[in-house]
């Protein structure tokens, strides 16, 4: 009878286990800001780095838009700040990712919203309740100038630590195409799939992301 009741609990456990979800809310202290996406938090005795899920933003080499993205990460987080982080995962440097709060607020929001942060498409499913505002979020900036859209042509912080300097076209002039290549390009941006095809061929390693299933074919919505 106790091996049966033994054997009951470990499967109970394992099945919360299971159930459960990835990640776990957690209230810490902010004690420093690295730059516009990275913070340091306390927790008791306890410090940890976090990386702010699901954005990017500039690079603090990256002249005056990595500068200008930490002093919004400042104003929005204080040092002595009381947060609360939705713990995404870890990534390969060792930190914490997550989506920070200040009450029910979402300071990685925010920033995208100030036009201090880009959305990082690529890791944006760790979003998954509020991915649409993201992007919302990403467009109202851009069409605002606001923060890091308000220059010709603003180098991804992505391509940046790639060495990219910018995204201006190798083969053809950049006037052939739609404005959108200046800062970044959505499929509803070109009036057909040859259009896109020509952005996508023109801009090696698909910056724009149009070819979301890496088959070769950019924007296969479009007719």
């Amino acid at each position: 009878m106790m091996a049966r009741i033994l054997i009951f609990a470990g499967l109970s456990i394992l099945l919360f286990s299971l159930q459960s979800p990835a990640w776990a809310d957690l209230n810490a202290k902010v004690v420093s800001i690295g730059d516009g996406d990275t913070i340091t938090v306390q927790q008791g005795n306890a410090k940890t780095t976090v990386r702010l899920a699901c954005i990017d933003a500039a690079e603090m080499k990256q002249g005056n838009w990595g500068t200008q993205s930490k002093r919004q990460l400042q104003r929005l987080l204080p040092i002595g700040q009381t947060v609360r982080i939705r713990d995404v995962e870890k990534d390969k440097y060792g930190r914490l990712v997550g989506e920070i709060f200040v009450g029910n607020k979402s300071i990685n929001l925010e920033m995208v919203n100030a036009g201090e942060a880009v959305v990082y498409r690529q890791y944006l499913s760790a979003c998954p309740d509020n991915q649409r505002q993201y992007l919302n979020a990403e467009r109202w900036a851009k069409a605002e100038k606001r923060g890091f859209w308000n220059q010709a042509n603003p180098v991804m912080p992505w391509d940046f630590r790639h060495g990219k300097s910018t995204t201006t076209p190798r083969t053809q002039p950049q006037q052939q195409f739609p404005a959108c290549v200046r800062s970044d390009c959505d499929c509803k941006d070109f009036s057909s799939r040859e259009e896109a095809e020509a952005v996508f061929r023109a801009f090696p390693g698909d910056p724009f992301r149009l070819d979301g299933d890496r088959d070769g074919i950019p924007c296969e919505s479009l007719r």
